[in-house]
């Protein structure tokens, strides 16, 4: 119900511009809406106690569900006739990872393209933490709910009551995406073009109402520098700018995770900007329609920064093709497929507090070979891990890997090249968007056939839910009755 009213809020846009698109995209709202609905008087739980094997399939569920009806406003206005590419442009918004199969983006109703920035936005926090603050009105508690679907390993309490964890988190996600289409608008952007890069940023989802994506304002280095800090904090944990906005910057800097971000965003900068100012390959041009002046320091260092953020928190903006940077940039870029942002942000990922319990569970390996009696725990942000959590981080990460490698092999075998094939798997998995060979930053996933776009799908859906959400409803353990 909540989707459709979503829906609905796009009506205007099109209205607004005399498009014919409102007509399909009122009817997709309504048609989402009388479906709730009617799943709300025909479903009367006999118990509205929600365990955790409920959260899961719900979580799991209701994400297939807001995407196949996300995609009735694109089927009912004609904007996208075909379901493969539909269904792939819906699960690409809801899921943040930004990929498209549109090829002119601007020839597009504004009522769609401000739906396609929606789902993003709806994504981002996540409609299931949003109904996790009404689900006590009906009785039902949500934590659940929230395990299930929250980003990272760890979910952060800002308050003991789940429901208002969850309106916390909103209002700060609200806040922070009007502060940016404010900011935007002052510094150049059309008021429609700006809610939606806003909308996009927040949620680190990547959409942009232009073909160029934020290429497009490469002549307007305020408005870049705007996305980029913003990107930078929704790659952040929420928790974190909750006791920003509360002025308690000390809790900040004592996160762990934070100063890793932090530091690896500035020293990935340096080096990319370096690369792009003396190491450029001269014989690789970048194929975007607007110049860069890369032999410019503040030039280099903006787009450099840009990119770096931009695939961290996995938001897929592009302001250049980093794959004509050279092949050592595309190296990098590429490992950055596998670092992610925050815990508690709204970027995919496998997330950077994982990388960090992983090193420092190796290193104490080494460790443990020399004192093999001594019982040394890992520490982060100056506390003891719990084994459990540990065995599990390493278990997400190589079952990460381990569908990366399978999913690039399947994907070669759906007729892409073995180079595209591993930027889409990385891609698909982490939530990002742009990846390499023929899904390029300066490219998009059309050409793929439908089963490889039906795939890809998949791979979102997992990675936006943190694989075992998903996965674990095809073991056997699931199902069983104890």
């Amino acid at each position: 119900m909540l989707n459709g009213v979503f829906m609905l809020i796009a009506v205007p846009f099109s209205l607004y511009h005399q498009e014919e698109a409102y007509k399909g995209i009122l009817t997709g709202g309504i048609v989402t809406i009388a479906i709730g609905l009617l799943l709300y008087f025909f479903n009367k739980p006999t118990s509205t106690n929600i365990q955790k094997k409920e959260g899961y399939l719900i979580v799991t569920l209701g994400w297939l569900i807001l995407s196949f009806t996300g995609m009735l406003p694109y089927l009912f206005s004609g904007s996208i006739p075909n379901i493969s590419n539909a269904f792939f442009e819906t699960i690409s918004g809801y899921s943040t990872t930004g990929s498209s199969i549109l090829t002119d983006i601007e020839s597009m109703p504004k009522g769609i393209l401000f739906w396609r920035s929606a789902t993003h936005w709806i994504g981002g926090m996540g409609i299931i933490v949003l109904t996790i603050a009404i689900l006590p009105l009906l009785g039902i508690g949500g934590m659940q709910l929230f395990m299930a679907e929250a980003p990272g390993p760890s979910t952060d309490k800002l308050h003991p009551r789940i429901s208002d964890t969850a309106k916390r988190l909103w209002l700060i996600y609200v806040i922070l995406t009007f502060s940016e289409f404010f900011l935007l608008k002052l510094a150049g952007m059309t008021w429609f073009d700006a809610i939606n890069h806003a909308m996009a940023t927040m949620s680190t989802g990547g959409f942009s109402t232009k073909n160029d994506s934020v290429a497009y304002y490469n002549a307007m280095p305020l408005v870049q520098y705007i996305i980029i800090f913003f990107m930078f904090v929704a790659g952040t944990n929420f928790v974190l700018s909750y006791f920003a906005l509360k002025g308690q910057f000390q809790k900040i800097f004592k996160s762990e995770e934070f100063k890793y971000y932090l530091i690896g965003f500035i020293g990935l900068t340096f080096v990319i900007a370096t690369i792009i100012l003396f190491f450029q390959n001269p014989d690789l041009e970048t194929t975007i329609e607007h110049p860069m002046i890369y032999g410019k320091v503040e030039s280099a260092f903006r787009h450099a920064a840009f990119q770096v953020i931009s695939v961290i928190t996995t938001t897929g903006f592009v302001s250049a093709d980093f794959t004509m940077w050279s092949f050592f940039a595309t190296a990098i870029f590429f490992s950055l497929f596998f670092v992610g942002g925050s815990a508690g942000s709204t970027s995919g990922g496998v997330k950077i507090v994982r990388h960090i319990i992983m090193l420092k569970s190796s290193f104490l390996e080494f460790k443990k070979a020399l004192h093999p009696n001594a019982i040394i725990p890992v520490r982060y942000d100056e506390k003891p891990v719990n084994q459990t959590i540990v065995f599990n981080i390493i278990s997400f990460f190589i079952i990460y890997m381990l569908i990366f490698v399978v999913s690039s092999t399947i994907l070669t075998l759906m007729g892409l090249d073995f180079i595209s094939a591993l930027g889409a798997a990385g891609s698909s998995l982490g939530n990002i968007g742009p990846a390499l060979g023929s899904v390029s930053p300066v490219d998009n996933y059309a050409h793929l056939s439908d089963p490889a776009k039906w795939f890809c799908s998949f791979l979102m859906l997992i990675g936006r839910l943190e694989l075992f959400t998903v996965l674990i409803l095809f073991s056997p353990f699931f199902w069983r009755k104890n």
